[in-house]
């Protein structure tokens, strides 16, 4: 980590506009300035359809964060969709400068360079490099070369690219936003470090990010990051379900789901009355049971999963993954959701237990990964935000001297 740094990172939700401001301190830990979460409509089924509303809402929680840290603050990190990104596996055999002194950290930062140099699509952009293994020459793994006595290494890495349509969308909100966009990183690789459990973190895993209107897909290999995706559907749309089947106001369906939130029609205990308060018909009071409830919710929940087990089949990769870790507001908060997918997916499931879960609350803690993972970036000589000076470059040029200033040292 650079001590030091200041960090600021927005996600931008299908429900929320979230920021976290942190700072490295002496003990390579994170420390929260402030934060800030504000209610957005900006996006649905995972598409930007008001970029006014989104860059306004970044723009109130930047000054509310500035009069709060007493900080002018330029430029932030940004989380990205799975949909809009794309994985390149690369690897590059690199000849120590010196073999009798040492792989250097130049050697590194040079192999790292090397390793994005591969054919990009017309519209597509290099976001990202995530460096996976360090191999030597005698076939040892080690993740920092740096001093190993070795003529040569062997550098496998993933090379992240984003779909520039997106990336346009982003900039342009955040110029109306005034600020400049220092990076952009995958909602699931952000989440994995405060998600995951120790073991989880060197197993095979798919990890779902299920939040109001988007489910995020992301599938790790040990540190090999596979595949990201994203499905168009969430918490968000049960609720709507519910509304819709049972002819009620969103407010009293989403009140019911979380009161009565359960994924399996067959592990009800007691199938009693619920009197229906808003409903449109009835003069307004109308009595069900619970099994009517949970029969809508299983029903939503049972197709969030065939999408997400139709795209891994799809993909090639199902065979590969281990276990599935559940995390976001969307569906863990409703009993046996786990248990649900088990069953679509015939893989165990279980929800997040990493041990920054219980601790960062929910509706900042994609925001927070986002930040720790920027602060984590090995041989990086600065990661901070733009605090004190206004940029003036491009946006894609802007995001091209970020990579770079990640592995020059």
């Amino acid at each position: 980590m650079a001590i030091g740094d200041i960090i600021v990172g927005i996600d931008i939700g299908t429900s929320k506009v979230s920021l976290v401001i942190g700072e490295v301190n002496n003990f390579n830990q994170i420390e929260v300035i402030c934060t800030a979460s504000h209610k957005c409509n900006g996006i649905q089924r995972g598409k930007i359809i008001d970029e006014n509303e989104i860059a306004r809402l970044i723009h109130h929680s930047i000054k509310e964060a500035e009069t709060e840290a007493n900080l002018k603050i330029n430029s932030a990190y940004v989380t990205i969709p799975g949909k809009y990104v794309t994985i390149v596996q690369n690897s590059v055999l690199k000849e120590a400068k010196d073999k009798y002194a040492g792989i250097s950290a130049k050697d590194v930062t040079s192999a790292i360079m090397q390793v994005k140099d591969i054919d990009v699509p017309e519209e597509k952009q290099i976001i990202d490099i995530v460096e996976d293994q360090f191999i030597l020459e005698n076939g040892k793994i080690v993740t920092d070369p740096i001093g190993n006595l070795c003529g040569s290494f062997t550098l496998k890495a993933q090379v992240l690219l984003a779909d520039k349509g997106y990336m346009r969308q982003i900039a342009s909100i955040f110029r109306k936003a005034d600020l400049d966009v220092d990076g952009l990183v995958p909602i699931t690789l952000a989440q994995r470090s405060i998600a995951l459990d120790s073991n989880e973190l060197n197993d095979n895993v798919m990890l779902l990010d299920i939040g109001a209107g988007n489910t995020d897909v992301g599938v790790f290999e040990g540190t090999n990051f596979v595949y990201t995706n994203t499905i168009s559907l969430g918490g968000d749309n049960i609720t709507n379900d519910i509304a819709l089947v049972l002819n009620i106001s969103e407010e009293e369906a989403e009140k019911l789901k979380k009161q009565y939130g359960l994924a399996l029609k067959s592990f009800i205990d007691n199938d009693n009355e619920i009197l229906l308060t808003t409903c449109k018909e009835d003069n307004g009071k109308k009595v069900i049971r619970s099994s009517q409830l949970i029969e809508i919710i299983e029903a939503r929940i049972e197709e969030i999963f065939s999408l997400i087990n139709k795209d891994i089949t799809m993909q090639g990769i199902k065979s590969r993954i281990n276990n599935v870790i559940l995390t976001g507001q969307g569906i863990t908060n409703i009993n046996k959701s786990d248990v649900a997918g088990k069953i679509i997916l015939n893989i165990p499931v279980k929800i997040a237990t990493g041990r920054l879960i219980s601790v960062v609350r929910p509706e900042y803690r994609t925001a927070y990964s986002l930040v720790r993972y920027i602060a984590s970036r090995p041989f990086a000589k600065t990661v901070g935000s733009n605090i004190d000076s206004d940029s003036k470059e491009s946006f894609f040029q802007n995001i091209l001297e970020r990579i770079k200033e990640f592995f020059y040292s």
